[in-house]
């Protein structure tokens, strides 16, 4: 094997950790946004459960121009 082989093979393996480490990177993103779309779902039903007990109508003619 000649030195230019080696050099390559060697930047072609540095090349496959960086891509493993941003894959790697991107899959721990993933799971965090999973994560707090959870918490978020979650906290909505808590939400809408605090306004199940509302009276009908309730809302219905709010005013939103400022």
């Amino acid at each position: 094997m000649d030195t230019a082989s080696i050099a390559a093979a060697f930047v072609a393996a540095q090349a496959g950790q960086l891509q493993t480490a941003v894959a790697a990177k991107m899959l721990r993103m993933n799971a965090q946004a999973s994560a707090d779309t959870v918490k978020l779902l979650e906290a909505a039903q808590q939400n809408f459960s605090r306004l199940a007990n509302v009276a009908g109508g309730v809302g219905a003619n709010l005013d939103i121009t400022a």
